[in-house]
Parts: C-alpha cells; sequence; structure tokens
C-alpha cells in the first residue's frame, strides 16, 4: 500500500473532525450536532452525490457497461451475506447472524458519501450510473439475509412477505433522495444545474467535514457497549470488510477500467449498512439484536474503512 496516500487520508480535514467526534465523547464533552442540523447534513449529502451523478449520467453515453455494473454490484451484494451467514451463525443466534449478514452485504450511503470526497482528493472521477448501481444493492442483501433466517430457523417469527421488505429498502430515505436526485440531475438543463453548483458542489466538504463529527460522537458513544459482545464481533467488523473490499477492488476489472468506478465498487462491498438493515430488520426479524450489528457497521467498520481500507482499496486497483 502507498504509504503516503494512507497519510494524506489520515490528514484529510473531514476525517480528523470524525476522530474529534469520538475524542469528544471520551472526555465526556458537550459537544453535540443537534439532531435536526444533522439529519439536514445527512439529507445534503446525499442530495448533492445524486444530482451530481445524475449530471454526469446525462453526459454519458450508454453501454454495455452500466448494465454489467449492476448486475456485478447486485451479484456481490448477494453473495457477501451467503457466505458470512456460515462464518457468523458458529458465534451468534440465526437471527442475529441474518442481521449481520444482511448489514454486511448490504451498503452505507454515508461510506459511499466519503468515499466521493476521497476520489476528489486523489483528483479522480467516477461515472454517474455507480450512485444507481449504490442505490440498487440496498435490497438484495436484506432479502437474502431474511431467506436464510427462515431456511435455518423454525422458531424465528418473520413476516413471510418479501414484498413489504423491498418496498422498505426502496422508499427508505436516503435510497429515495439518492435516486429521486439522481433523476432530477438526469433531467436538469446544464443552465440550470450550474445555477446551484455552489450548493451542489462548492460546500460539499464543509458539510462533510461536520457529518463527519458527528458521525464520531456517535461513533464513540457506542463503541462502549460494543466491546461487552467480546473480540470475535471486532476482528469479523475489520477483517470480513477488507476482504470483501479487497477482492471486489481486483474483480472490477472484468466488468470496468474505470479506476473511480472500481474503487467505489471496491468501498461499496466493504461497507455495512446501519440506516437502512436495521430498519428492515425491525420489520422483518425483530428477534435480531441491532445492538450487535448497528455497532459492527458503524463503530468498527465505518472508521475503518474511511481511516486505511480507502487507501488499501486504491492501491489495489491501481496496481491491478
Amino acid at each position: 500500500m502507498n504509504l503516503d496516500l494512507l497519510i494524506e487520508n489520515v490528514t484529510n480535514p473531514a476525517l480528523l473532525f470524525f476522530l474529534l467526534g469520538i475524542i469528544a465523547v471520551y472526555l465526556k464533552s458537550d459537544l453535540e450536532i443537534p439532531n435536526n442540523t444533522s439529519k439536514f447534513i445527512s439529507l445534503y449529502l446525499l442530495f448533492s452525490i445524486g444530482f451530481k451523478g445524475g449530471q454526469e449520467l446525462a453526459h454519458s453515453d450508454f453501454s454495455i457497461e452500466i448494465i454489467w455494473s449492476v448486475v456485478f454490484g447486485m451479484v456481490v451484494s448477494i453473495l457477501i451475506p451467503l457466505y458470512t451467514f456460515f462464518i457468523l451463525k458458529k458465534k451468534f443466534s440465526i437471527e442475529n447472524s441474518g442481521a449481520i449478514a444482511a448489514a454486511y452485504g448490504s451498503v452505507s450511503a454515508v461510506t459511499f458519501v466519503t468515499a466521493v470526497s476521497f476520489l476528489e482528493m486523489q483528483s479522480l472521477n467516477f461515472s454517474g450510473h455507480m450512485v444507481a448501481v449504490m442505490a440498487l444493492m440496498e435490497a438484495p442483501a436484506i432479502i437474502v439475509g431474511v431467506i436464510l433466517i427462515q431456511m435455518f430457523s423454525k422458531k424465528t417469527a418473520i413476516d413471510s412477505k418479501i414484498g413489504p421488505i423491498v418496498k422498505h429498502s426502496f422508499t427508505n430515505g436516503s435510497v429515495l433522495l439518492i435516486i429521486g436526485s439522481l433523476v432530477i440531475g438526469w433531467l436538469a438543463s446544464d443552465k440550470a444545474a450550474l445555477g446551484i453548483k455552489p450548493f451542489t458542489t462548492d460546500i460539499f466538504k464543509g458539510f462533510l467535514a461536520i457529518f463527519l463529527l458527528d458521525m464520531g460522537i456517535v461513533s464513540g458513544r457506542k463503541l462502549g457497549d460494543f466491546f461487552k459482545s467480546g473480540w470475535f464481533s471486532f476482528v469479523f467488523a475489520v477483517i470480513i470488510p477488507l476482504i470483501n473490499g479487497s477482492v471486489v477492488a481486483y474483480l472490477s476489472q472484468l466488468v470496468t477500467e474505470d479506476v473511480g468506478n472500481r474503487f467505489i465498487f471496491a468501498v461499496l462491498a466493504s461497507s455495512a449498512s446501519y440506516i437502512a438493515v436495521p430498519a428492515a430488520m425491525k420489520i422483518a426479524v425483530p428477534k435480531a439484536n441491532p445492538g450487535i450489528f448497528l455497532p459492527m457497521a458503524l463503530a468498527v467498520t465505518f472508521p475503518f474503512n474511511i481511516t486505511f481500507g480507502m487507501p488499501i482499496y486504491l492501491s489495489i486497483v491501481m496496481a491491478g
């Protein structure tokens, strides 16, 4: 791995604000981002990413690469929960194993947003259709997780209707906003898009820094409870994303040669959902304990990916 790339990432102001949030928790500071402000910033980031992706898509010619990218992303989203489930059920209940597997097969929109900023630091671009790929990778992992729980557990009360779970996956606020923004960006004229460029582009990094400060505070609060669940959870939350991201970083060359797109694929494969999956599992599998898979995704995998994972995945892509 390129150490200069790692150092540059670690000294990124957005990441340093994330670390400041964690430090604030352990210093018992009253530093806090108001809930309404945090929600607004997260919505802004998703809107900005979706809109810019739509603009990029509008200037791109439809190609077979787009189709293969969507297929590749969905296959990855299906395979990850399939193999991780059997590792997890050696230590956890069937319900928790399925929920954790679904979380790691699904994707994190916040990690995606951070990855976009990381690419900008490296003066690299990605194609607009990768926003759609990200959105389409949400549901398959959730469905696989629920099916696995149904197959291996006869006692668990599960809503056997997959329809509501799929609907919830696509009507989840973050997914709906980023898909909607993608479509609007695709439809908007260049002149109209230029009119809101100061909002969609110029202030993006500043808002990202404040958002990651808030994420650091949230992560810091969950770390204590997480460590009580044992070392297996911690090791899984680091090693599995690293394996997934590294393998996909290499295999992505089968569907695209674009460095930015391959990097995004790796980040999506390595990320873990802590928004859509907990919401879906609350509906489908009430016995699954969010106190296990939520801290794994948010307090361990997310910090690992934005600190060490992204430089590693980019190095693999650049070398491949």
